[in-house]
């Protein structure tokens, strides 16, 4: 082969193709920021500590603006898009059989992710296979330490914790970050706006229109640089963890990706038998949300792009699209409790706590209502995992062990979180009477 010639024959082949493909230039975004953080990281040794923290927090800073960019249009462009949504609607009682049945989607894979996370966790059984003096000598050095946390709220304060999800001042409420909040007062204004005359309210349709616009333009400007924000996060996250610390808890990590492929799977079994929507379909329409989705490990910051994906390539109506998917970012994780009932179980077994199945039981509800509670937020998982352990007396000190691949693990389940608000979008627009487009052809020729 005559490489001189060769070589401009593939740069003028495969830089265009990169080019048009965001998620192909996440994917080598993602693959070059790990080898990068291992390079710096304590694996080699070729960089000291030192250097390696300062080199990681650099190079971090892109992806740390990109996420800020994000942040920054997410609370418009979810009030915007929950109002629209419902207003466009323009049938109250179908508005309402959309929300009940969005809502009891949720409910019922969060429960199933539970299940799924203790059927695996008790099959594999990984912690059966921890070095516990290890463990011993990594908790008595207190690295990783986590605050007692609270027990499980009593009777009396049910009632309290209630009231509190409700806004008391929509201007307040919309700066104060608060998303299940937010989408709460959004979805009480959008009901006021369907219930009043169509003269009055088209002019706040417009205005909203406009804003959603706006954020919309700004999201594609941030989303330009995601491939390097991606191999920023990456690279300070390998540079910090290294390969050493996800050798020690390996079977764990592969327990809990394991549910999360099952449960993955079980989405879109669950799209194709309810929609007539094909895996293949609908995977070439959100690779580059799902690519995000992994890479940043929030599903708030990725909502703008959830949305774009979801209305353009997989068709969904905007009526369904801006109710779901912003509901879905805000009380669907089930990704997040399926790894909550492994951790527990995981932890249970190293500690040598026999849990038994009330105790089973218990972690699947807790888990269920933590994570429909629990905003869409990198870490926010660990930390709820501390009030379910405490409740089955499993010892909260055991998160330290967990700490060093919870990052790579909430990646993961940001995934299958994302990939449960879009699934839910389709199959909601197929029992609402709204039936959504077929994906674009575009999609179709990628795939």
């Amino acid at each position: 082969m005559d490489f001189p010639r060769s070589l401009p024959f593939l740069r003028v082949r495969l830089v265009p193709l990169i080019r048009q493909r965001l998620w192909l230039q996440v994917l080598i975004a993602m693959v070059a920021g790990v080898a990068f953080g291992i390079l710096i990281g304590p694996t080699t040794g070729l960089v000291p500590e030192d250097t390696a923290n300062v080199i990681g927090a650099w190079v971090a800073l892109p992806g740390k603006l990109f996420l800020l960019g994000i942040q920054f249009v997410v609370v418009p462009l979810v009030v915007a898009s929950v109002i629209r949504g419902i207003a466009a609607g323009d049938d109250a009682d179908n508005l309402g059989k959309l929300g009940v049945r969005t809502t009891l989607f949720f409910l019922v894979s969060t429960v199933i992710a539970g299940t799924i996370g203790l059927a695996v966790a008790a099959l594999i059984r990984p912690g059966m296979l921890i070095d516990r003096e290890a463990i011993s000598a990594a908790l008595a050095s207190g690295a990783g330490e986590v605050a007692a946390p609270a027990g499980p709220p009593r009777m009396e304060e049910i009632p309290e914790l209630i009231t509190g999800l409700f806004p008391t001042d929509p201007l307040t409420t919309f700066t104060s970050g608060n998303m299940l909040q937010i989408v709460i007062a959004a979805m009480i204004i959008g009901v006021a706006v369907v219930m009043t005359a169509s003269d009055q309210r088209r002019p706040l349709l417009e205005l909203l229109a406009s804003v959603q616009a706006a954020c919309m333009v700004i999201v594609g400007f941030v989303l330009r640089f995601a491939p390097l924000a991606v191999f920023g996060l990456l690279a300070q996250i390998s540079a910090r963890i290294g390969i050493s610390a996800l050798i020690g808890t390996g079977m764990y990590v592969l327990t809990v990706i394991v549910g999360l492929v099952l449960l993955f799977g079980a989405y879109l079994v669950t799209m194709r038998v309810l929609s007539g929507m094909p895996a293949r379909t609908f995977l070439s329409a959100t690779r580059d949300v799902l690519l995000l989705a992994f890479s940043t490990s929030s599903s708030a910051a990725v909502m703008p792009a959830t949305l774009t994906a979801t209305e353009q390539k997989l068709g969904v109506p905007e009526t369904v699209a801006r109710f779901v998917i912003p509901l879905g970012t805000t009380i669907n994780m089930a990704g997040t409790a399926l790894y909550q009932a492994v951790a527990a179980l995981f932890l249970g077994q190293v500690f040598g706590v026999d849990i038994g199945l009330a105790g089973m039981a218990l972690i699947v509800v807790m888990a269920t209502g933590a994570a429909i509670g629990s905003p869409g937020t990198p870490g926010v998982g660990i930390v709820i995992l501390a009030s379910i352990l405490a409740s089955v007396g499993i010892p909260a000190a055991g998160i330290a062990i967990l700490l060093g691949v919870d990052r790579l693990l909430d990646m993961c389940r940001t995934v299958v979180n994302v990939t449960g608000d879009m699934v839910a979008s389709v199959v909601m627009a197929k029992f609402t009477e709204v039936h959504p487009a077929k994906p674009a052809d575009a999609v179709q020729s990628e795939s």
